[in-house]
């Protein structure tokens, strides 16, 4: 996976003490910054970001608690795992790299990220992609029972330290493909769809470290992370902002990602495309032309 591309660990300062963040990056031309969600690393993307490299300088980094970055302690308020932190860890990774402007492709949690790196650090995101999210708050505000069905883990996870933990440690690798390959809930045809070296890849990192970062990771998006969107005070994302979503997935099935990211964002467009959650691993060709299509457009902004 990722021929051509480099590895690079980066040490960042944040106001909770920091990560090492680890990952690759290939290609020439504009810089993109591309960000994996949960339970998964950067791999996810070793379909599309050759194809993007042909075009763009792509960083691929492992988000802190995941893959082959830190984890770092955490806190009683979850702070060190706010995608406030986590966006300033990509911040300072891309700076380092020599990229002090840049476009952002992310999937999942990783677009989450991206929505608060956009809003915290707006003279960065040149544009932005967002892959099948609709924003927290309003996912959580909006919740119906077959919404909390599909999404079951967005509760689960939120539990106290160490209920969750400890039932996923029972059998880790069960946990991931159950998660993962229940096509009843993502809308994907289950854990055929991944590369045999990408799975080996996400099972490999699914330790119990990464297991408890990615549980903070989830009990910060439903309190710390709230509380910084509502003090945002009407802020709203001005990079332009392209939403694609899974027609057979849970986010367009019980909610409008476009109407909901117009009230986040000043230029939305996007759409639906024909496969589940795993967009990325399942359509790549596609995902891959409709990032480029939209940070071509955005060049000269």
């Amino acid at each position: 996976m990722f021929s051509g591309f480099q590895p690079f660990a980066i040490e960042t300062d944040t106001p909770m003490g920091g990560a090492t963040i680890r990952g690759r990056r290939g290609g020439s031309g504009p810089p993109l910054l591309l960000l994996h969600g949960y339970p998964q690393t950067g791999a996810m993307w070793h379909l599309t970001a050759p194809e993007l490299a042909e075009r763009y300088s792509v960083v691929v980094p492992d988000l802190r608690g995941y893959g082959r970055s830190s984890k770092p302690p955490t806190t009683a308020d979850h702070a060190p795992y706010s995608k406030r932190e986590m966006a300033l860890d990509m911040v300072q990774v891309m700076a380092s790299l020599g990229h002090d402007r840049f476009h952002v492709g992310a999937h999942d949690r990783g677009a989450r990220v991206a929505h608060r790196m956009a809003v915290d650090h707006p003279d960065v995101v040149r544009s932005l992609a967002l892959l099948d999210i609709a924003p927290t708050r309003e996912m959580y505000r909006g919740t119906t029972e077959g919404f909390a069905r599909a999404y079951w883990h967005w509760f689960f996870l939120t539990l106290p330290a160490p209920y969750p933990e400890t039932m996923i440690g029972a059998d880790p690798k069960k946990f991931w493909t159950l998660k993962c390959g229940s096509g009843w809930a993502n809308g994907s045809p289950g854990l055929d769809l991944f590369d045999p070296m990408a799975l080996a890849e996400y099972l490999d990192c699914w330790t119990p470290e990464t297991i408890h970062a990615s549980c903070e990771d989830y009990r910060a998006a439903a309190t710390i992370d709230i509380a910084h969107d509502d003090a945002d005070a009407g802020r709203r994302v001005e990079a332009p902002t392209r939403v694609l979503w899974g027609e057979n997935g849970a986010v367009g099935r019980f909610f409008d990602p476009l109407a909901l990211w117009r009230r986040r964002a000043a230029r939305v467009d996007g759409r639906a495309l024909p496969g589940g959650h795993y967009l990325a691993e399942e359509l790549p060709g596609p995902v891959a032309a409709a990032l480029h299509d939209h940070f071509s457009n955005c060049e000269d902004l």
